[in-house]
C-alpha cells in the first residue's frame, strides 16, 4: 500500500451516495468529551491517529480483512478488489483520515435469525474499506483498553472465550453461589447511548480526529432497502469496532460489580451475577438494573432476565447440574436449536442421496460438538444421536416411495422376505417406520457410520481425552 433502530428515514438523494473511500455533506454529530480534555495528556495520546496510519499497521489490517473476508456493504465492493483499489484511491483516503475530513458510508442492514428463532437480530455490514479502517483503528485501540478489563469478562478478547466463562460459572456455582442473577440486555447493540459510549472512549483516547471519526462510525445511519436512515443511539453490530466499544462501555458495570464484591461472568452484553440466596439476587437485580438504565442508559429485558437456579438457566448455551460439584451440561434450548439446523439441511437435501446429506451435515456436528465438548453429561448427545440416526432412516424410507421398493429396499439389506413385505406395506407414516426395528436392522449403525455419519458421543469422549 504505497503511497436500535432509531430515527427519521428519507431518501437519499444522489448526490450523497459515495463510491468507496468518498464523503457524504451533511449534518453530522460529533460527540466528545470535555471531562478527558481537563486531564493531562501525553504526546503519545495525541497522535493516536498516526500509528492507526502506520504503514505496519495498515498492512496487518489488510490482511485480517481478507481473511475474514464478508459480503460488501452499500458500494457493493468485495474484498477481492479492495487492494486494487487502495493502490490506486489511498494517498486521497490517508488525506481525508489525516484532516478529519473522512466520512463513513453508511452500514447495510441485514436481519438474520435469532438462535432462539424468536425474530430477528440486525447486522450493519460495513463496506470494505470502512472494514479496513476499523480494523486498523480496532488493532492501536485495542492494548489501550484491554488491559483494564475486568478477569471477568470474557467476549472478544485474546485468550479468553466462552469456555473459559461457563468453566468459571460451574467454578462459582460450586463455591456456594447457588442462585444466578442472569440479566439480558434488551437489544443492547441497538441502544448503546453515543454519548455514554464516546465518554468512556475519551478516557483513554485523547486524539480528536480519532475520536471524531469513531463517532462518525456510530452515527453513520443505515441503508434498509435504498432509503437511508439516521442512526442516533446504537452500535452497528457487524463491524470489527463494535466488539471492543461494546466492552468499553459495559467495563463499567464490571467494575461496578467488583467493587460491590459479587463473583459474574460476562461474555459481552451476556452477564450471570452469582449469589448464595433468592432474596440476595432479587436485591442484585433491582440494583443492577437502576444502575445501567441511569449510569449507561442501557434497559433490561424483563421477560428474560431472572433470579434462579443455575441448573434452571442457562449461559452461552449451557446448563448445569445440580450437585454439590456441579457438572456442565448441553441446555434443553441448545438442543432444539441444533435439531431445527439438522431440519433444515435436510430440508434442503431432500431428493439427494443420503451419502451427499451427511456430508452437508458434517461441519455443523462436529462444530456443535467441539462447542459443546466441555459437558460431563452423556445423555444429551445419546439422544441426539439416536434422533439423528432415525431421520436419515426416515430420509431413505420416504425416497423409497413405494411399497415394493421398500421391501425390496429391506430385503437386499438383509431382512428376511416375509418380514420385509409385511414392513412394507404397514400402512405407519415415514417417521414411525424410520424408528421400528426393521429399519434400524436394515440401516445399522454401522452402516451409517460407513457413510460417514459422525457419532457425538464418540466425538466428545475423543476431544475430552484431547483436552
Amino acid at each position: 500500500m504505497d503511497g436500535g433502530d432509531a430515527g427519521r428515514e428519507a431518501e437519499m438523494p444522489d448526490d450523497a451516495r459515495m463510491v468507496a473511500g468518498g464523503t457524504r455533506e451533511g449534518k453530522e454529530s460529533e460527540r466528545q468529551t470535555s471531562a478527558a480534555a481537563k486531564e493531562e495528556t501525553r504526546p503519545e495520546e495525541t497522535m493516536l491517529m498516526e500509528n492507526v496510519l502506520h504503514r505496519e499497521n495498515l498492512r496487518r489490517a489488510l490482511r485480517r480483512v481478507i481473511t475474514n473476508k464478508g459480503a460488501p456493504g452499500i458500494d457493493g465492493m468485495t474484498v477481492g478488489l479492495l487492494t486494487p483499489y487502495l493502490k490506486e484511491s489511498w494517498p486521497r483516503i490517508r488525506e481525508e483520515l489525516t484532516s478529519g475530513g473522512y466520512v463513513p458510508q453508511p452500514v447495510r442492514r441485514v436481519e438474520i435469525p435469532k438462535p432462539d428463532g424468536k425474530g430477528t437480530r440486525s447486522l450493519g455490514i460495513p463496506t470494505v474499506l470502512d472494514r479496513f479502517i476499523q480494523q486498523a483503528i480496532l488493532q492501536v485501540l485495542f492494548p489501550l483498553f484491554d488491559p483494564y478489563f475486568s478477569d471477568s469478562s470474557y467476549g472478544f478478547r485474546p485468550g479468553r472465550g466462552s469456555h473459559d466463562a461457563v468453566k468459571a460459572a460451574r467454578e462459582h456455582v460450586e463455591a456456594g453461589y447457588r442462585y444466578v442473577v442472569d440479566i439480558d440486555l434488551e437489544k443492547f447493540f441497538d441502544r448503546v447511548n453515543h454519548d455514554v459510549l464516546m465518554a468512556r472512549v475519551a478516557r483513554r483516547v485523547r486524539d480528536k480526529r480519532l475520536l471524531r471519526l469513531i463517532g462518525r462510525y456510530l452515527t453513520s445511519g443505515v441503508m434498509i432497502g435504498g432509503v437511508f436512515r439516521v442512526q442516533e443511539e446504537g452500535t452497528p453490530q457487524g463491524g470489527p469496532l463494535s466488539p471492543l466499544l461494546s466492552n468499553i462501555l459495559l467495563d463499567d458495570l464490571d467494575k461496578e460489580l467488583e467493587r460491590r464484591g459479587h463473583r459474574f461472568c460476562r461474555y459481552a452484553d451476556d452477564c450471570n451475577i452469582y449469589v448464595k440466596s433468592q432474596a440476595a439476587g432479587e436485591r442484585v437485580m433491582k440494583s443492577i438494573t437502576r444502575f445501567l438504565e441511569k449510569r449507561l442508559r442501557l434497559r433490561v429485558n424483563g421477560e428474560k432476565s431472572a433470579v434462579g437456579r443455575p441448573w434452571e438457566r442457562k449461559f452461552l448455551g449451557y446448563s448445569m447440574t445440580w450437585h454439590k460439584h456441579p457438572k456442565l451440561k448441553v441446555a434443553s434450548a441448545s438442543i432444539k436449536r441444533a435439531k431445527a439446523h439438522v431440519r433444515e439441511i435436510m430440508r434442503k437435501g431432500r431428493g439427494r442421496s443420503l451419502r451427499r446429506v451427511i456430508v452437508e451435515l458434517t461441519p455443523y456436528l462436529r462444530g456443535w460438538i467441539n462447542y459443546f465438548r466441555l459437558s460431563s453429561v452423556k445423555v444429551a448427545f445419546e439422544e441426539l444421536d439416536e434422533w439423528l440416526r432415525r431421520k436419515l432412516r426416515c430420509i431413505l424410507w420416504r425416497q423409497w416411495k413405494k411399497p415394493c421398493t421398500r421391501a425390496r429396499k429391506l430385503m437386499e439389506r438383509g431382512i428376511e422376505k416375509a418380514r420385509a413385505f409385511t414392513s412394507a406395506y404397514n400402512g405407519r407414516g415415514p417417521w414411525w417406520n424410520a424408528g421400528a426395528s426393521h429399519m434400524n436392522l436394515a440401516i445399522s449403525v454401522k452402516w451409517l457410520a460407513q457413510q460417514g455419519l459422525v457419532r457425538l458421543l464418540d466425538e466428545q469422549r475423543r476431544l475430552q481425552n484431547l483436552t
